[in-house]
């Protein structure tokens, strides 16, 4: 059985292509373009399901057609109509860390040298030149660059970022309790 810890999401199925079974995917992360992986991970019914590659193409930077084994037909490729899919994150891990995609680090644990724990990155912004680390900070949404020189460490196994952040950049301690 496939666990939640054992994948990272890189897109999602939208629509059946045609009459032979592709379907339209729009992704987040071409991890499975750059790293040998003959499938990918669907959440079906609330269960993580590999599904072995047939074939896909690139339509833009963001989206694919991609061809499943087994499924030949528009109607079997409804069922995958608004799918979660997912990788493996051993074979994003065999990639090395700079093929890995930011989206990659979402579930990791932030921690602060000076601070400790920070929380769970929850997500990350790519949005503007500068790429932040969304991160859930009880409760509240912290923004942390996601620069070279703030991070530490970054721990596979453990899923943990440990950054080093200059002092007027986080003021945990006054955002306290208001």
């Amino acid at each position: 059985m496939i666990r939640r810890e054992e994948v990272y999401k890189i897109g999602v199925f939208n629509k059946p292509h045609g009459i032979h079974g592709e379907l339209s995917f729009t992704f987040t992360d071409d991890i499975f373009d750059r790293v040998e992986a003959e499938y990918l991970i669907c959440l079906m019914d609330g269960i993580l399901v590999p599904f072995f590659l047939e074939e896909y193409r690139f339509r833009s930077d963001t989206t694919a057609l991609v061809k499943l084994e087994g499924v030949d037909t528009a109607e079997r490729a409804r069922m995958f109509t608004n799918i979660e899919v997912y990788f493996p994150v051993k074979h994003a891990e065999e990639a090395g860390p700079d093929e890995l995609s930011w989206n990659y680090f979402i579930g990791f644990r932030m921690e602060e040298v000076h601070h400790g724990k920070l929380g769970e990155v929850t997500d990350v912004d790519t949005s503007t030149i500068n790429t932040l680390f969304v991160v859930d900070y009880r409760g509240e949404e912290l923004l942390i660059p996601a620069q070279e020189e703030f991070i530490i460490d970054i721990d596979q196994k453990h899923k943990v970022i440990t950054v080093d952040l200059p002092e007027g950049l986080m003021a945990l301690d006054e955002t306290e309790e208001v």
